[in-house]
């Protein structure tokens, strides 16, 4: 049994799919996901999360601007940051973890290199995505190895 079969918690997600993948993402498995990686995380409460799946030439165009790097990439994520800490919202409102970009196309290539399905890839990309946002980093070689060894236990695939 996965650990995202527990219940989901309280999340306010929102999707954009790019109209050229539409019919490729299901969005309904992709909201059963976070829930249950969240819940699988231990983070707790009301949350909001967003999730876009676009194309190269758009996620490109965020990784030039945000990380000067101008090139695809296959997901990238933005949070509050240092601001989250001093950020204010009402009391009654969700927490805002961020932001997850995930481009479609280079899902579907990395799937077919890692021998995974499609969604496979979404799936780990999401995740990976959604780790970055509560604090995960792959910058080093341990914070690489933590951040897919977690990646793992959330998405059910190790032994």
């Amino acid at each position: 049994m996965s650990k995202l079969d527990g219940s989901p918690l309280p999340l306010h997600f929102d999707i954009q799919v790019d109209p050229r993948f539409a019919n490729q993402v299901d969005e309904e498995r992709l909201h059963h996901l976070m829930a249950g990686a969240l819940a699988a995380l231990g983070v707790g409460g009301e949350i909001e999360l967003s999730l876009v799946i676009t194309g190269d030439e758009e996620i490109r165009a965020l990784n030039r601007r945000y990380r000067d790097v101008d090139a695809p990439t296959d997901v990238l994520a933005f949070g509050l940051g240092d601001a989250g800490e001093s950020f204010v919202l009402p009391l009654d409102l969700p927490r805002h973890l961020g932001d997850i970009v995930v481009s479609y196309p280079r899902a579907v290539a990395q799937a077919a290199e890692y021998d995974q399905t499609p969604e496979q890839e979404l799936d780990r990309l999401a995740v990976h995505g959604l780790l970055h946002l509560l604090g995960y980093e792959d910058e080093t070689e341990e914070g690489r190895a933590e951040m897919w060894r977690k990646q793992e236990e959330v998405l059910g695939t190790r032994e």
